[in-house]
C-alpha cells in the first residue's frame, strides 16, 4: 500500500504543481482539467485543474482546483512530511520551497539525530523537511 497527498488549490493548482515540480526536480505525470472532463464545467473554470500528478522519485503530490471558492478550506493541523536522503538535498528543496513563504524553523541539527525544519510554502501548505545524520 501507497500513501499519497492530494491538495486542493483556489485556482493556481497548475503554477503549484510548476512550483512543486521544480523543488523536488521531479515531473508533471498528468495535468487534466475541467474542460476536458465529461461533467457540465462552467466556463470560467473550464482551463482549470480537474486532476494533477507531480512524480519526484518514489513520491507522487497529486492536486486540483477546487469548483468554487466555497468549497476551499486550507484550515486543518496537516503537514507534509519529505524525508530527504542528503543534507545537500535538503538545503536545496528547503530554499525553493521557502520561496514566497514562510519558514516557520529554520534548517537545524536536532536532538534525535537529523536536520529538520519546517515552513508554510507560498499556496498555503505546511512542510516538514527531514535528513538523517550519516553515521
Amino acid at each position: 500500500m501507497k500513501l499519497y497527498a492530494y491538495i486542493g488549490f483556489n485556482g493556481n493548482c497548475e503554477e503549484a504543481l510548476n512550483f512543486y515540480k521544480d523543488a523536488f526536480d521531479g515531473e508533471i505525470t498528468q495535468l487534466g482539467r475541467y474542460g476536458e472532463s465529461p461533467m457540465k464545467t462552467p466556463e470560467e473554470i473550464k482551463d482549470k485543474i480537474i486532476h494533477g500528478r507531480v512524480q519526484f522519485g518514489d513520491a507522487m503530490l497529486m492536486a486540483s482546483d477546487r469548483m468554487n471558492e466555497k468549497q476551499f478550506n486550507r484550515s486543518g493541523d496537516i503537514s507534509l512530511s519529505a524525508q530527504c536522503e542528503t543534507t545537500d538535498q535538503l538545503e536545496k528543496i528547503f530554499s525553493k520551497m521557502s520561496e514566497g513563504g514562510k519558514v516557520t524553523m529554520p534548517l537545524q541539527d536536532q536532538f534525535w539525530g537529523a536536520k529538520f525544519g519546517m515552513l508554510t510554502d507560498k499556496f498555503g501548505v505546511h512542510w516538514m523537511f527531514n535528513c538523517e545524520n550519516k553515521k
